[in-house]
């Protein structure tokens, strides 16, 4: 899943980008209005991390040309004012949710967590395909109960497409959200992380569609029994 976190504040920005980051997120940052508005409107982001309180372009303003344009990513507001009238204003303007400064790191990933599964349709911090189940805020995957051992990068796909199931994820889509904006992948490099997931799996639950991508749903009663 990718995050476009937009903050002035360099160490304040860093820090928010790690925790993202250790939580299997992978993380854009802006650190001015306009920069963080051309951003979301032209990058497929499954989330936004955004401060009021910017240069060039007010985050007011950047949430507000986003919804105008039909930008629909979910958007955490971060800013140091705490009066509700403001609060209102954010909310008036499109935000999904608002965090006062100071706040807990661990808050902000929460949130950001709930929020992209929520977009996605998914009610519990438990996303289960069958056999399958994905534990969102711990970062875990079991099959049957027992442990899948991924890689950083194997557990954004499968995540991907879990948040997605039932439906057909292209090639560039899923590169689009598991990989950030100066990624330069190889061309094969996702049908090899997606066939590694498929080995760990041991089940067919990744179907791949030739010329359209991949779906993941659960398996038939024949295939797992």
């Amino acid at each position: 899943m990718r995050v476009l976190v937009v903050e002035d504040e360099p160490q304040l920005t860093l820090r928010i980008e790690q925790a993202l980051e250790a939580a299997g997120l992978v993380v854009d940052t802006a650190y001015d209005g306009e920069e963080g508005w051309f951003l979301g409107d032209t990058e497929p982001y499954d989330a936004a991390v955004l401060d009021l309180g910017l240069p060039k372009l007010d985050g007011i303003s950047v949430l507000g040309r986003w919804r105008a344009a039909g930008r629909t990513l979910p958007v955490l507001v971060l800013t140091a004012r705490n009066r509700w009238a403001e609060k209102a204003a954010a909310f008036s303007a499109g935000a999904d949710d608002y965090v006062t400064k100071p706040f807990e790191m661990e808050e902000v990933v929460a949130r950001i967590r709930a929020l992209i599964r929520r977009a996605a349709g998914h009610a519990s911090p438990e996303i289960v395909c069958g056999p399958l189940r994905l534990d969102t805020m711990g970062g875990r995957v079991s099959l049957d109960g027992m442990p899948v051992p991924l890689t950083a990068q194997e557990f954004r796909i499968l995540s991907y497409l879990a948040h997605h199931q039932g439906r057909v994820v292209g090639r560039t889509e899923l590169s689009e959200h598991v990989y950030d904006r100066d990624a330069d992948p190889e061309s094969n490099v996702i049908d090899v992380l997606v066939a590694r997931i498929r080995r760990k799996l041991g089940i067919e639950m990744i179907h791949t569609l030739r010329g359209q991508g991949w779906r993941l749903e659960a398996p038939s009663a024949d295939a797992t029994g």
